[in-house]
């Protein structure tokens, strides 16, 4: 989070080149890049357990933000998004771990508690962006952000190393039996979906459609909402909202709070009235947030992160509650794994849209879009997801 506050605007500043289009272009790879591990990744979470393929990767994933620390031009962070993709071979195994280790019943306390946690950690990380930017220079500053994020990733990759596995005994794999297992990963991540319920299926297009709204202005959201200048005072990006990098900290900053206090009472939601109206409301409260930002300034920001901090989480609660509900324990990597794979290959074609629409058609596009997808959202989550009478373990 610390140099995500700003990614967007160090990609595209003259230091490195790098413009919305070519933002999108860095996107795409990136996703791509993580969508090709999606399929082994699964694959090998069920066969070889967690944690290996978790705590091993963690370290690729730190090194391959060198290639953004030290960036000469936008090429290099196109490199180190394409090794990081790569790496994050281990989402579907982390993802599986987690939802392994909750117990059915408190499942959405238990996912809310997890996002608690991550957000607690996370909400001073823009006010030390802002820091350094502003003390160091913007693009000094973000290098030093980056250098701090891989140390961290490695003290992360320590940590995961003492996890304890979840199924079967583990164990490490090697290079001749991951290049092999490429093709029967892809034909059991396939085969999978016939064995879960239907209301799995509904529920991950349902998602997809969000994922592609979503993915259009993803990257987008500080190069329409931030100017930044040099030292000498002089604009360098100029933004439509024209709000200021300490603003935006600040505002990254509420956000973050805002999750904090929705996180618990939205698990005990989640826990007491089910999985879907949850859902729902946090796709009913989309819209508003994304108008508030598209038509706004710095007083309606203040008003729009809350309402998309109580979305996010209403969504990602209840999305990975119910996912887990459906989908017996022995099949996660598998479905996590083939679905992620799906959603990446679309979050690629977003990246790649949004910042094209962004520069060549319309700033406010690639935040007005989704506002329409969510409609299709709704009506297949009201009428085509049903919750099972008994969850999985």
């Amino acid at each position: 989070e610390m140099p995500g506050t700003y990614y967007s605007l160090y990609v595209i500043d003259p230091a490195l080149g790098g413009t919305e289009t070519i933002l999108g272009i860095i996107g795409f790879v990136s996703f791509l890049a993580l969508a090709l591990v999606q399929f082994p990744g699964g694959y090998l979470a069920d066969r070889h357990g967690r944690k290996w393929l978790i705590s091993t990767m963690t370290f690729g994933v730190a090194l391959s933000y060198i290639f953004y620390a030290l960036a000469p031009s936008w090429h290099s962070i196109l490199v180190g998004a394409m090794v990081g993709g790569l790496c994050l071979i281990y989402q579907p195994a982390l993802l599986a771990m987690v939802a392994d280790s909750l117990p059915s019943e408190k499942r959405g306390m238990g996912f809310s508690i997890i996002t608690l946690i991550t957000r607690v950690a996370t909400t001073p990380a823009p006010a030390v962006a802002a820091f350094m930017i502003t003390f160091y220079e913007f693009v000094p500053g973000m290098r030093i952000c980056y250098f701090i994020l891989v140390a961290l990733f490695l003290i992360a990759a320590t940590l995961r190393s003492r996890l304890r596995e979840t199924v079967g005994e583990g164990g490490s794999i090697d290079r001749r039996e991951f290049v092999s297992s490429y093709p029967r990963a892809i034909k059991e991540g396939v085969a999978v979906w016939r064995k879960v319920p239907r209301s799995m299926t509904y529920l991950f297009l349902s998602n997809l459609v969000g994922t592609l709204g979503f993915a259009l202005g993803m990257l987008l959201f500080n190069v329409y909402a931030v100017d930044t200048y040099d030292a000498y005072g002089n604009l360098v990006h100029e933004s439509v909202l024209h709000i200021s990098t300490v603003d935006w900290a600040i505002l990254g900053m509420f956000l973050f709070v805002t999750m904090i206090i929705f996180a618990i009472p939205v698990g005990k939601l989640v826990d007491k009235v089910g999985r879907k109206i949850p859902i729902l409301l946090g796709l009913g409260l989309l819209a508003p947030s994304s108008l508030l930002f598209v038509y706004g300034d710095l007083a309606k920001l203040y008003i729009c992160m809350p309402l998309f901090g109580l979305a996010q989480i209403l969504l990602m609660v209840g999305f990975s509650a119910l996912q887990a509900d459906l989908v017996p324990k022995e099949q996660r990597g598998k479905i996590i794994g083939s679905s992620n794979f799906v959603n990446y290959i679309i979050m690629a074609l977003g990246t790649l849209a949004g910042g094209f629409i962004y520069e060549h058609v319309s700033p406010q596009l690639p935040f007005l879009i989704p506002v329409v997808f969510v409609v299709p959202e709704i009506l297949i989550i009201l009428f085509l997801v049903h919750e099972p009478e008994k969850r999985e373990e």
